[in-house]
């Protein structure tokens, strides 16, 4: 078990430190604090991600787009140069 980097054995040690400091009826409450805030921290990451990649799509298409016009500009351009010389 490895949570932050924290081994099992230290993670003992933070846990009699905060039960010294806080008293074991503080505890319950400290706990689901955190766990709240960094179930908050993990869905603001996931939307992150997701506004990300739904940008990334975005962009990606506008990229396409483009170049599909540009191509198609760039062969009016050649048939009507060659309209023009023949």
């Amino acid at each position: 078990m490895n949570i932050f980097g924290i081994g099992l054995p230290e993670m003992a040690v933070i846990m009699v430190v905060a039960l010294l400091i806080f008293g074991p009826k503080k505890l319950p409450e400290i706990g689901r604090s955190l766990g709240k805030t960094i179930r908050s921290f993990q869905d603001a990451s996931n939307e992150f991600q997701t506004e990300f990649k739904r940008e990334a799509e975005q962009l990606k298409e506008t990229v396409q787009t483009t170049a599909e016009l540009e191509t198609k500009h760039i062969e009016a351009g050649k048939h009507q140069q060659e309209n023009t010389q023949g």
